[in-house]
């Protein structure tokens, strides 16, 4: 196929242009990666020295307290509630062990009069651990509820002041 040479002249200007359309693209593009770079630059820093501040604050403020609120509860529960009621089981778990052992070996005890039904010691567990449950509810209710300082308005942005 041969082409005139208008034909061909014109073909070479308008691959030219193209060429230099594609230049200015790509220095258009190198700009924008700049003011890119630049914005991001500038988002660390108001991140940083305006939302760290308040969110650290309102953190300290509202969710602290009630962590270390519940931690101090939970041991609480755990040492003077849940360790004796424990080592109470534990207890009359060795008693019947060693009782066991000794039917075992021959030396026979008098038996023990049979309960019926739960007796205190069940009662109270259970009691302490709907106690224990309800406290770990409430300090979770506490630290995740909505509260209004804690959110932002949706106010439309605006570019800064030079």
């Amino acid at each position: 196929m041969s082409l005139s040479r208008k034909r061909k002249k014109e073909l070479r200007r308008l691959q030219n242009d193209a060429n230099k359309l594609w230049e200015s693209q790509q220095v258009l593009v190198g700009q924008a990666a700049t003011v890119a770079r630049e914005a991001g630059r500038q988002l660390g820093k108001i991140n940083s020295e305006q939302v760290v501040p308040v969110v650290q604050d309102a953190y300290n403020r509202r969710v602290a307290p009630v962590v270390d609120q519940s931690v101090r509860f939970g041991k609480h529960v755990v040492d003077d509630k849940v360790v004796p009621i424990v080592g109470g089981v534990v207890g009359s778990a060795l008693s019947a062990w060693d009782v066991a052992n000794a039917k075992r070996h021959g030396l026979v005890a008098a038996p023990a009069p049979s309960k019926k039904g739960p007796g205190i010691g069940s009662v109270v567990a259970i009691i302490l651990g709907a106690a224990a449950a309800v406290g770990v509810l409430y300090a979770a209710w506490q630290a995740l509820r909505a509260d209004d300082e804690l959110w932002v308005a949706d106010d439309p942005l605006s570019a800064p002041n030079a």
